[in-house]
């Protein structure tokens, strides 16, 4: 037998906390708190939405016993203090209007064409094999290939996942950090992966194992143990040491830690080297066959807004069939609503019989 409305509130109460401290939050009397808590008595609409604000909960959970498939589930990459040993993500609560921003693309996109759902795979060694080899430099698009979305916005503090639906997005900050940038996506996919849901600190929730589990799959992934433990760090150049920055996509800061946490020992040299910033080891050391400045470019396109480009489709196709308005997909583009040219249905027009009677 299901519980009902009051059994669910009741089992939502915050311990420690009086009921009438609760009845008395969301303005109701002790006494129909109570009968309310028994099934004596109804909840109001109002009520129970003082409730689900007052209690953090799912407002759809506690009328009906199952979550809201619309609502707004995401993992975020956290900010570990070495001094307090906590995780946190200080922009949270700007980040989460932004990202409701985001799904409610998704949503609309689905009066249009269905979600195609992500294959995510099921471990580290098969998201290798998927991304394929040297995947670095075409990271979001080997993602794409899975139907696993990447978008990239201002405004947020860290990088974020969430599922529209069966579809898997990640949502990054537009830093302009490239070797950021790729140990986000690590860490978001690991999230995927390793099937975390709903890591926010804020939540009242530990989730300092889920974190350390997805920087160590992001760590293995982009920089494997096998690899670092074949080079010969001790007499490594400086021109071969950025060249392998480069292709591993990573901070020399990154490699550090990584280095560290394996317990590999490195020259003097080596170490001088990582204690340079990466944009410092690159343009001193890496030499780029190509024209033009490589390091430059990855990094404008790292602070590049960014959306599927069949997401985008989806809504031009949307307004044009007068199902979706431009509003959302102008801010997709970044653009005005005003000054956004795209085809839209005609406005219907009033027959003559009509537009007398209106007049009369």
């Amino acid at each position: 037998m299901n519980p009902s409305i009051g059994e669910r509130v009741l089992g939502a109460l915050p311990e420690g906390t009086p009921q009438k401290e609760i009845a008395r939050q969301v303005d109701m009397t002790e006494d129909a708190f109570s009968r309310a808590l028994r099934g004596q008595r109804g909840f109001s609409a109002l009520e129970l939405a003082r409730l689900a604000e007052v209690l953090d909960q799912d407002i759809h959970l506690l009328i009906t016993g199952v979550p809201d498939p619309n609502r707004l589930v995401v993992s975020g990459r956290h900010n570990f203090d070495r001094e307090t040993w906590t995780r946190s993500i200080d922009g949270e609560q700007g980040d989460k209007a932004i990202l409701s921003d985001v799904l409610l693309a998704y949503r609309q996109s689905e009066t249009v064409r269905p979600l195609e759902p992500s294959r995510i795979p099921r471990d580290l060694p098969q998201a290798r094999e998927a991304l394929g080899p040297g995947f670095v430099p075409e990271f979001m698009d080997r993602l794409a290939a899975l139907e696993i979305d990447t978008v990239r916005l201002s405004g947020l503090s860290t990088a974020y996942s969430l599922h529209a639906g069966a579809r898997a997005v990640m949502v990054i900050p537009e830093t302009g950090n490239w070797f950021k940038e790729n140990f986000d996506l690590a860490h978001e996919l690991a999230h995927l992966v390793l099937g975390h849901e709903g890591v926010l600190a804020s939540i009242e929730r530990e989730v300092s194992r889920e974190e350390a589990a997805a920087n160590r799959f992001a760590a293995e992934l982009l920089l494997p143990e096998k690899e670092m433990r074949a080079l010969d760090w001790a007499t490594v150049s400086p021109q071969d040491l950025a060249a392998l920055i480069w292709g591993w996509g990573v901070s020399t800061h990154t490699v550090k830690v990584r280095l560290a946490n394996l317990r590999i020992q490195v020259s003097p040299q080596t170490q001088s080297l990582l204690d340079l910033t990466t944009q410092g080891l690159l343009r001193r050391f890496w030499k780029h066959d190509g024209l033009g400045d490589a390091i430059t470019e990855r990094m404008t396109l790292a602070s590049a807004r960014r959306f599927p480009a069949w997401l985008t489709e989806a809504h031009v196709e949307g307004v044009a069939q007068g199902r979706i308005q431009k509003g959302t997909l102008a801010w997709m583009l970044g653009v005005d609503p005003a000054t956004l040219e795209v085809e839209e249905p005609p406005a219907p027009t009033m027959s003559d019989s009509d537009l007398m009677f209106l007049l009369g």
